[in-house]
């Protein structure tokens, strides 16, 4: 079967950035979000009228998937072609919308504040309303800290051309940047994008060195922009913070995440713990590669040992072997990753214009997802089209639920991804002939381990230096970039020989503007993940209703109750985190049993 490696975004709105359709519909959304203010200022509150609140929660509902839906395929555009200025126009004429939206949802927030607690009762417990009442109760508690309506709305305003617009300018930043590269004896041009890919898999060491040197070069000439923008970024966030009452900036993304602060302090303490054993074997990769200590571009470089070529899939055979696996777990996975490359859902082309990275986005009123990708034919990416495949098998459980209850926190959004993820990884090891093979996708299995462990906990080190620090004022390059290679000195266990200073500036997930601390959520997700494999490995054929039932509740209870529900677990408690930390250690101790004889 051939599969095309661009998607399909005429389905949605055909014509692109010109497309007819697409005005129309953001001309709509901007007359339902005028008819929802209006009717939130006109509601008042009444034990007798359930019925008002419904009508009203069903236009909000048309909204978020209004947005949504228009969001989702501007951005598409953009990240197909960091080029086309007209979907930076569009992108900019539907955030033109989003304060009187927010004015809307802050009435509501207000008015739900203002019920006394016996009347809330009473009223989260009505038959059209009790399905949501998690989500209400949230909406509840985040009205009472917020200042009037006027300020309110002043603050979203002003995010626009604020926190809204530093995390754009960032994005025609690294539109920008491009890494010199010397092929065949001809300099080119690579984008970030292409750069990264080539940096971090490329198996010639001395291409890796090459490209790492050009790559922290190019993102350090443009270091004064991105220290600008980081800057006014969080200074906006930390700003809102203090005038919504708190200076606590983890305060926001533990509530998004619906997560205790006892629950992320014992995970990082868990994993603190047990960091020596990937210590050693970073130490071990290294010592494959004839040198004594790992540098930074060589975490994720592929171990060829002996004649041994590294393990590819073109995108047709990652389609193939992604479904074939998928279908041993779930033959429902399976089914909907098969629909999603027939209808042509994921961008994977490598070429040069796209934006770095990969996501997967939501389009909850055609009920579909997108994937963004650069597929290069490694074993990671496979596993990245997998990931991405697993967001988009989750929010396809979902969507027959009201929109509340489909906004499920990062956290656990990284679960289904990483689950879809290990399935592949441990697939690709099962189908190993060889020694030198079987080391090979071990290293590619344990690299998530590396990344989750070490690399996002450095992020996380330096976010919180970093806000620490910017409190007090603005923060100089010098002092970020200082702070970026002690967190990663500290995060990496000071396994590293050398690092990559201007991590900071080259790393998206700084700049990402509506979910702060977009770092920690990705090692949950991957420790519940492991949890999670463990027990759907324990409960065979019957795990995948099981699966999707816990997937289903990810936005109506807190993650701690999540656990509790479906795994009979207590997340404040190492013993969790230990168990899925036992098995990345198990994959160790194998890899160093297997290179032994190779030192």
């Amino acid at each position: 079967m051939t599969y095309s490696l661009n998607w399909d975004l005429d389905s949605i709105f055909p014509g692109g950035s010109a497309s007819t359709e697409l005005n129309e519909r953001l001309a709509q959304l901007e007359r339902q979000i005028e008819t929802y203010y209006e009717q939130i200022n006109q509601w008042s509150f009444s034990s007798e009228d359930i019925d008002s609140l419904v009508t009203i929660l069903a236009l909000q509902e048309k909204v978020t998937n209004g947005f949504s839906q228009c969001n989702s395929y501007i951005t598409a555009l953009l990240s197909a072609n960091v080029k086309d200025s007209d979907a930076k126009i569009l992108s900019g004429k539907l955030y033109a919308s989003l304060p009187r939206w927010q004015a809307a949802d802050t009435i509501l927030s207000k008015k739900f504040a203002e019920i006394s607690d016996n009347e809330w009762t009473h009223l989260s417990a009505q038959d059209q309303l009790a399905p949501i009442a998690f989500r209400m109760n949230e909406i509840r508690r985040d009205g009472a800290r917020l200042l009037s309506e006027n300020e309110e709305h002043i603050i979203n305003t002003l995010s626009l051309d604020g926190l809204n617009a530093w995390s754009s300018h960032y994005d025609t930043i690294v539109a920008s940047v491009t890494v010199p590269f010397e092929q065949e004896g001809e300099i080119i041009e690579l984008s970030a994008g292409q750069a990264f890919n080539k940096m971090m898999g490329d198996p010639d060491p001395e291409v890796r060195k090459q490209l790492f040197t050009a790559w922290e070069t190019a993102w350090q000439e443009k270091a004064p922009l991105f220290t600008d923008t980081l800057n006014h970024l969080d200074g906006f966030r930390l700003s809102t913070y203090k005038l919504h009452g708190t200076t606590d900036f983890l305060q926001k993304p533990l509530e998004y995440n619906r997560l205790k602060k006892e629950t992320l302090d014992v995970m990082w303490e868990t994993i603190q713990k047990n960091k020596q054993p990937l210590v050693d074997y970073l130490t071990r990769k290294a010592n494959l590669f004839g040198k004594e200590k790992m540098e930074w571009q060589d975490q994720d470089a592929p171990i060829i040992l002996g004649d041994m070529k590294e393990k590819t899939f073109t995108f047709d055979e990652a389609a193939a072997f992604i479904i074939e696996n998928f279908n041993k777990f779930s033959p429902k996975m399976a089914e909907f990753a098969q629909d999603a490359f027939n209808k042509s859902w994921i961008e994977a082309e490598d070429r040069p214009g796209k934006r770095p990275g990969g996501y997967c986005t939501e389009l909850p009123e055609t009920q579909e997802s997108r994937i963004f990708m650069t597929y290069s034919n490694s074993v990671n990416e496979v596993a990245t089209l997998a990931h991405e495949l697993g967001h988009a098998f989750h929010s396809s459980t979902m969507w027959d639920l009201p929109a509340l209850n489909r906004e499920y926190a990062m956290n656990v959004a990284e679960t289904a991804s990483t689950f879809a993820e290990l399935i592949v990884a441990d697939a690709t090891l099962k189908a190993a002939t060889t020694k030198e093979e079987k080391i090979n996708l071990l290293d590619t299995k344990l690299q998530n381990a590396l990344a989750m462990f070490m690399n996002i906990h450095s992020r996380f080190i330096f976010e919180n230096q970093f806000y620490t620090a910017r409190q007090k004022g603005l923060v100089a390059e010098q002092e970020i970039t200082d702070m970026m290679i002690e967190a990663q000195k500290e995060g990496y266990a000071n396994a590293l020989s050398t690092y990559h200073p201007y991590f900071w500036a080259a790393k998206l997930h700084f700049f990402i503007d509506d979910v702060p601390f977009y770092n920690f959520p990705y090692t949950f997700g991957y420790l519940f993940s492991l949890g999670i494999y463990a027990y759907a490995n324990e409960q065979g054929s019957s795990f995948e209703q099981e699966y999707i039932d816990l997937l289903r509740d990810t936005a109506s209870m807190t993650t701690e109750e999540l656990a509790q529900k479906h795994l009979g677990v207590d997340l404040t408690k190492p013993d969790f985190w230990q168990a899925g930390i036992n098995m990345v250690l198990e994959d160790i101790q194998n890899f160093m049993e297997l290179t032994e004889e190779f030192i």
